[in-house]
């Protein structure tokens, strides 16, 4: 199911949801009956997961304002390997 936008001259705008590719270009308004043209509209990506979109917004942003690095990140150590338990007793280099 996809979300239409129709606009009607005395209501204005209409939402319809109906399955991908059954929409007609008018439509009756719900409201008054009067004929309700189709508009056109962007897909509705803002409602993904925040994470995602946290990460496109970043990524759009670094396109036309780069973040300037000052200095090296610090290296992170890494937690030592679980060793398994039956060789737990053997030396290491």
């Amino acid at each position: 199911m996809a979300t239409y936008s129709y606009r009607c001259a005395a209501d204005g705008a209409v939402d319809v949801r109906l399955p991908i590719g059954t929409a007609p270009s008018v439509i009756d308004c719900p409201a008054c009956g009067a004929p309700a043209q189709r508009r056109y509209t962007s897909p509705m990506l803002g409602l993904a997961h925040k994470g995602a979109m946290a990460l496109l917004d970043r990524a759009e942003r670094s396109r036309t304002e780069p973040e300037v690095v000052t200095s090296l990140p610090t290296k992170a150590r890494r937690p030592a390997p679980k060793l398994d338990p039956r060789t737990a007793r053997l030396p290491r280099p």
